[in-house]
């Protein structure tokens, strides 16, 4: 079984919470059971998540040999300059190392999705822009870090997409997406 999920801000990706208080988990969404997630998404971010019962599967998605692209729509604080998002193409350096090339377009108009509780701030001083990025390869918070490592704080980050899978393909009649804490069976 392969299940798509629209992970909400502020959910972890795991069943369990051991915090006190606990923080919302995967387990209030009435996921199929016996499905774990097949890769992370963090705490702070939204989007795309794949679960499965099949650990053949889970390994196909998150092994990078296999190299399952992931699309990430980025709300950076800052206007981007053309050297900066060169910088994200080639790769930038982190403290755990360079990163592979990846696939980065400005957003223009900026995506339309739900709203976020809370929502992101917002300074009439300071202008932001939305980027889509493509990576091959999945580190701990690699997109934020990227970002900030080129002087583009990350704001909002949704994953709008993993290997062929969509989002915005998997919403309801009307809905340009699955809606947040929503899933839909895939296989």
């Amino acid at each position: 079984m392969l299940v798509a999920f629209n992970k909400p801000y502020g959910v972890l990706c795991q069943f369990t919470d051991r915090s006190i208080p606990a923080r919302p988990t995967l387990a209030g969404f009435g996921l199929p059971p016996g499905v774990y997630p097949a890769g992370r998404l963090d705490h702070d971010s939204e989007g795309l998540l794949l679960l499965t019962d099949d650990g053949g599967l889970a390994h196909r998605l998150t092994d990078p040999r296999h190299k399952q692209p992931k699309t990430y729509q980025v709300q950076v604080e800052g206007e981007p300059r053309e050297e900066q998002l060169q910088a994200l193409r080639r790769g930038v350096v982190l403290n755990d190392g360079p990163t592979r090339p990846a696939q980065v377009r400005r957003l223009d108009p900026a995506p339309e999705f739900w709203p976020r509780d809370p929502p992101v701030r917002y300074r009439k001083t300071v202008p932001d822009a939305w980027l889509e990025i493509t990576l091959g390869e999945g580190r701990n918070r690699q997109v934020r870090r990227m970002t900030a490592a080129v002087g583009l704080p990350t704001l909002r980050l949704v994953r709008v997409a993993i290997g062929g899978w969509r989002l915005d393909a998997l919403g309801e009649a009307g809905q340009p997406w699955l809606a947040p804490g929503q899933w839909r069976q895939l296989l």
